[in-house]
């Protein structure tokens, strides 16, 4: 039998919700989660949409609350960053090899759990001034913008959530929005449109990121009129939507599959594709949370997406081990 009964792959709330819920079904269980690419939710200043916590939380303690309440279960971690799973052939039924950098794993499921990370605007002097003025995470950077002022790229929830954050420490906030309208949930459309630090600049879009050393300005374009203009700021926090970790999931030489298909089926933006059940298009293989293809990416829809893996997973590895007995 493999060394793993499950091995989840992604230390966020879905996948520690998956964890806890494996351990407490007795499943030999490994969590691997990556530092390089760490959870969204460690970067959210407040979390005040958890059900059972009305005065909010800050994501690094709530995923912290995960972290040893699955420990307490029995649930196994180790730190790594997958790069390829491969199915190994069992005696009597396929098995799962996960690579991770220098380790390897064998295990009889898998549950994918490997969250988003920001997208990037993809426009001139974004790269080269990157964590120099360029920022992705006002958590992290906030700080460092301490009576400066900065510019916001988006208007949906992470943006306005950030911006709100960001006038602690900022002069003023511009937010930079494609549209006439933010698309942020109405409560955070209201806070943001009353604050007095916040400013906004509507249809239009940043062409170019400013600066030598530092940034020093943006460059925009009014999408209605196409007139450029400039404006001087110190900071670019960028926030237009994220990406899926999956990209060791897509068509490589070494994933065993097909080249034109990849190891999961994914849709056009790299999501994964599964049922209701959270299954992939691989049997013993499961997703989870935000790297899934679905509606709605919150914190508490990928604690329920995790549970309903672990349970998949479970009947999944029950079944395995059944036949096995049968040989």
């Amino acid at each position: 039998m493999a060394e793993y009964d499950l091995i989840i792959i992604g230390g966020g709330p879905a996948g520690l919700t998956a964890g806890l819920y494996a351990a407490r079904a007795r499943l030999k269980t490994l969590l691997i989660e990556s530092f390089a690419v760490p959870s969204q939710a460690v970067a959210a200043d407040r979390i005040e949409n958890y059900p059972g916590i009305p005065s909010g939380i800050s994501g690094i303690e709530l995923i912290d609350r995960f972290k040893r309440q699955a420990k307490a279960f029995g649930l196994e971690f180790d730190v790594g960053n997958v790069v390829d799973i491969k199915p190994q052939n069992g005696k009597d039924f396929r098995q799962w090899q996960i690579i991770a950098e220098d380790k390897v794993y064998d295990s009889l499921s898998i549950i994918l759990a490997v969250g988003t990370r920001p997208r990037e605007l993809e426009v001139a002097g974004e790269s080269k001034l990157r964590g120099r003025g360029v920022s992705y995470c006002a958590t992290c950077d906030g700080p460092l913008f301490k009576d400066r002022d900065i510019v916001i790229i988006g208007g949906g929830d992470t943006a306005v959530e950030e911006a709100l954050f960001l006038t602690r420490f900022c002069r003023k906030v511009t937010m930079i929005h494609r549209r006439d309208r933010l698309r942020a949930t109405k409560i955070l459309q209201e806070r943001a449109l009353a604050h007095e630090r916040l400013e906004f600049v509507w249809d239009s879009q940043v062409i170019e990121i400013l600066g030598e050393e530092n940034v020093e300005a943006v460059k925009i374009k009014d999408i209605k009129t196409q007139e450029e203009s400039k404006i001087p700021c110190e900071g670019v926090f960028i926030f237009v939507g994220f990406i899926p970790n999956t990209d060791f999931l897509k068509p490589h030489k070494t994933s065993g599959f097909s080249q034109d298909k990849g190891i999961i089926e994914l849709d056009e933006a790299g999501y994964v594709i599964t049922d209701d059940n959270m299954k992939t298009s691989q049997e013993g293989v499961f997703a989870c949370g935000d790297c899934r293809k679905k509606l709605l990416r919150q914190v508490v829809t990928a604690c329920g997406d995790g549970a309903n893996a672990a349970f998949s997973a479970q009947g999944y590895v029950e079944k395995l081990k059944k036949m096995s007995r049968m040989y």
